[in-house]
């Protein structure tokens, strides 16, 4: 096999590790390193020595470490086995990312679950040539930007879901607006994935939403657009008159459930209970009126997710109705203030409590 005399790498774009593929070397072979590239020396599966841009002679005196390891029975020529890997340091910015299937984000401004789809584009490099070669390359003799996208793929989709779900929640920006958020989120986003590059050794160079794609015939989002108008008309009206719009919207439901949640509610006199609250509401109203002074609502302790949509109940009478017809489960996602997200209603004792208290739905 011929002994290599020069040995150098004509890079490309999408290459970003490549072997020389002899390993026929002798002393005072030259290695050539272009701008934008990183060479190793290795033998035996161990870095003997690093080269940057320039031209590299091989000799014992600047690998000192190569006298122990190789046999130079005819002298300064002799020919010996080593390995020269390439590393390009070129940046790639064309690298497209996108989710797979919707991720679901909840809107921090009126607590509706949304589906939506997020594409995007980053650009990265090899910001430490040995660590990335250590632990991503191997033994491939070869590394391509193609691999090193399918690899960091399933990680950016898995951190997104948490980051804009932090972002949306930090900044209190509806799903509605985001995409007039796009900008400050790229760069929020970034900061948060480049630590994950960076432990393999390649550095984000940039990281961008090219859009998040939000459904419009979805039921969530009609609900959001409704929640959004409730907003509006709470601005305009007042809380008082919310209140009061929200008890009608209860005693609605349980009416339309004729023969089960309504029947029970009367008989056990919830139904009188929140008449009388809306009777203390409207009280409360007209005194407003008369008086230009406007009393907070009543707290609402708990949050229900029902059909996907945040119901706020804290009658517990209510609760029990509802978990007696099976509106309300085991498996039912509940919020209160000063917790930091949904759990289940068993993780709260005082509503765990209620279902040994009252007999499952008759199926």
């Amino acid at each position: 096999m011929a002994i290599i005399d020069v040995v150098n790498y004509q890079a490309e774009d999408n290459q970003f590790i490549w072997k020389f593929p002899s390993d026929d070397l002798r002393i005072g072979t030259q290695i050539v390193v272009n701008p934008a590239q990183y060479a190793f020396f290795i033998k035996g599966g161990v870095i003997f020595d690093e080269f940057t841009n320039g031209t590299h002679t091989i000799k014992t005196e600047n690998i000192p470490l190569l006298n122990k390891i190789i046999n130079l029975p005819f002298g300064e020529k002799s020919p010996f086995q080593a390995e020269v890997w390439f590393v390009n340091l070129l940046t790639k910015l064309d690298n497209k990312w996108g989710t797979t299937s919707p991720i679901l984000l909840e809107d921090p401004k009126y607590a509706i679950i949304i589906p939506v789809r997020a594409f995007g584009q980053y650009g990265f490099k090899i910001g430490n040539p040995r660590m990335f070669l250590e632990n991503l390359a191997g033994n491939l003799t070869s590394y391509s930007a193609d691999k090193i996208q399918e690899y960091f793929k399933g990680k950016i989709i898995s951190s997104l879901t948490s980051l804009i779900s932090k972002k949306l929640v930090l900044d209190s920006i509806s799903i509605l607006e985001i995409n007039v958020y796009l900008e400050e989120l790229s760069l929020y986003c970034q900061d948060k994935i480049s630590e994950e590059f960076k432990r393999f050794g390649l550095e984000l160079v940039n990281f961008y939403f090219l859009s998040i794609n939000v459904p419009e015939n979805d039921k969530s989002i009609e609900k959001l657009k409704e929640a959004k108008d409730l907003v509006a008309k709470i601005k305009i009206a007042g809380k008082d008159l919310y209140q009061m719009d929200r008890s009608f919207d209860v005693l609605d439901k349980v009416a339309q459930n004729e023969g089960g949640v309504a029947g029970n509610l009367i008989g056990a006199g919830l139904g009188l209970g929140l008449g009388s609250g809306l009777g203390s509401q409207m009280n409360s109203i007209s005194s407003n009126l008369n008086t230009n002074s406007s009393p907070p609502p009543p707290p609402i302790q708990f949050h229900f997710l029902i059909d996907n949509q945040s119901t706020p109940i804290n009658d517990i009478n209510l609760i029990k109705t509802m978990i007696s017809h099976g509106e309300i489960t085991r498996q039912t996602m509940v919020w209160r203030q000063g917790i930091d997200n949904w759990k289940l209603i068993t993780d709260f004792d005082e509503l765990k409590i209620l279902f040994s208290q009252t007999p499952p739905p008759i199926l």
